[in-house]
C-alpha cells in the first residue's frame, strides 16, 4: 500500500483537523507516494524499534517525534538522531495524537480498561457515576494501569463519580463535573488548585494511561491489506 492510502484511511478514522493547534499529528517523515508492506504501531518511537523494523517500514505512533520548533538537525541529539536513522532505512512515520485521543483512545481506556460506560463525554473527557470505596478505586487503578504507587489529591472515602483524561489532562480540571479526576502528569500547582476546589485527583501516569494506543490502533489497521506489528513502548521512568 502507499502511505497516502494509509494516511487517508487514518484521517477518515480520526480526522487530523481535530488535533490541537500546538500538536503535530500526520505524516512526519516520508513521502505519500512511497509504498510500504509493513506497519509498526507503538506509543513512541525509539532506537530499538527502528533497528528491528525492516527497511521501508511505516511507523504509526501516538506521540509526534517532531514536537514544537525544530531549529536544527544535529544528529547527535534527539529527535534528529532518530530522524536520520529513519531516513537511512527508508522508513516513514505518522503520528496520531490529540485527534485520536478525542475520537478513540480516551473512550477505549474508559470502557475497555476501566470497564465504565460514559454518561457524559466531551473532547478528551469521559465521566460516569460509580459507587466505590477509596480502597476499591485504588485496587481498580493498580490493576488497570499497573501502578505500584498512587499519587492522590484530596482523597475521599467514597467516590460517586469519576472522570478520565488519558495522558496529561490536569489543565481540564475546570471542565470536570465528577468527584474524582483520573489523569497523568499532575503538577504541584494543579494539585493545590484541585485541593482548594475539593476535587479528588489521582495521577494514573502518562505512559501508563496511554500505553493501550498500540493495541487499539492495531485493531483499526487490521482492516487494511497490510501487515501490522505491535511494538511495545518502554516507559521512560524507572521506579526505585
Amino acid at each position: 500500500m502507499k502511505i497516502r492510502d494509509i494516511l487517508d484511511y487514518l484521517n477518515e478514522l480520526s480526522p487530523l483537523e481535530l488535533q490541537e493547534k500546538w500538536d503535530n499529528s500526520g505524516l512526519i517523515v516520508g513521502h505519500p507516494e512511497r509504498s510500504v508492506e509493513e506497519v509498526v504501531v507503538s506509543l513512541d518511537l525509539d532506537d530499538a524499534m527502528i533497528d528491528s523494523a525492516p527497511e521501508r517500514a511505516l511507523f504509526v505512533v501516538h506521540h509526534p517525534l517532531i514536537f514544537g520548533k525544530l531549529t536544527d538537525l544535529d544528529f547527535r541529539r534527539y529527535p534528529a538522531d532518530l530522524i536520520e536513522k529513519l531516513i537511512r532505512k527508508g522508513q516513514s512515520l505518522i503520528a496520531m495524537h490529540t485527534n485520536f485521543d478525542q475520537t478513540h483512545l480516551n473512550r477505549y481506556v474508559f470502557t475497555e480498561v476501566l470497564g465504565l460506560e460514559p454518561e457524559r463525554e466531551e473532547p478528551f473527557l469521559c465521566e460516569a457515576r460509580v459507587d466505590w470505596s477509596l480502597e476499591e478505586l485504588q485496587g481498580r487503578l493498580r490493576e488497570a494501569f499497573g501502578l505500584k504507587v498512587l499519587r492522590m489529591v484530596a482523597p475521599r472515602e467514597r467516590i460517586g463519580s469519576v472522570a478520565l483524561c488519558t495522558g496529561s489532562g490536569a489543565s481540564l480540571m475546570d471542565r470536570v463535573e465528577a468527584e474524582c479526576f483520573l489523569t497523568g502528569d499532575i503538577k504541584y500547582h494543579d494539585a493545590m488548585k484541585a485541593m482548594s476546589q475539593g476535587l479528588m485527583m489521582v495521577d494514573i501516569g502518562h505512559w501508563e494511561s496511554e500505553r493501550f494506543f498500540a493495541e487499539l490502533m492495531a485493531v483499526q489497521l487490521k482492516t487494511l491489506p497490510i501487515s501490522v506489528i505491535i511494538s511495545p513502548s518502554k516507559n521512560p521512568f524507572t521506579l526505585a
